[in-house]
């Protein structure tokens, strides 16, 4: 039996479809790594919105998400809500969020985004030696830090809400 050319070209335009479909549903998602593989995370000695320098050991024993975001990034202005909303469910159980802005333009355009949005967490003012330091290339990046100052995931474009959150509820049950 032999297949046309046209339905062959029906089967691959599935195949791909279907292949791409399920690269879709992985995106955004990060698994923990276990507490023996996780390396230190860089160290931040940042600014924030106040002039108060900022050092990941200020949290530590919390669970971190440090997020690298920047004001033009369309996906990071919409993880910002989510972040936000982890901050407060999660304060008490020991999660800080952080944010770190990486605009050219500094706290000229970051001060007045962060007071329209409405962020509730600490932002800090990033430069290119913490971006190389966490080899960012791209924004929205989110880090899981966990209580010892380990990263224990890396979010690399938009971060899957459902996914990120159950990885902070594992990390701060720890």
């Amino acid at each position: 039996m032999r297949i046309s050319s046209y339905a062959l070209s029906v089967w691959l335009l599935l195949l791909v479809s279907l292949q791409a479909r399920s690269t879709l549903a992985q995106a955004g998602t990060a698994a923990l790594q276990s507490p023996h593989e996780r390396k230190a995370a860089p160290e931040l000695a940042l600014k924030d919105s106040q002039g108060k320098r900022a050092d990941l050991k200020d949290y530590s024993g919390d669970v971190i998400l440090l997020d690298f975001w920047a004001t033009w990034c369309h996906g990071c202005q919409q993880e910002i809500p989510w972040f936000a909303e982890f901050e407060r469910k999660y304060h008490e159980a020991g999660l800080r969020v952080v944010g770190v802005s990486l605009d050219e333009e500094g706290w000229e355009v970051v001060k007045p985004f962060i007071t329209t949005a409405a962020v509730p967490y600490r932002i800090l003012l990033g430069n290119d030696a913490t971006a190389k330091a966490y080899g960012i290339v791209s924004m929205p990046n989110t880090f899981l830090i966990d209580r010892d100052g380990r990263i224990a995931a890396v979010y690399l474009g938009m971060v899957d809400r459902n996914n990120i959150a159950k990885n902070l509820e594992i990390l701060l049950a720890q």
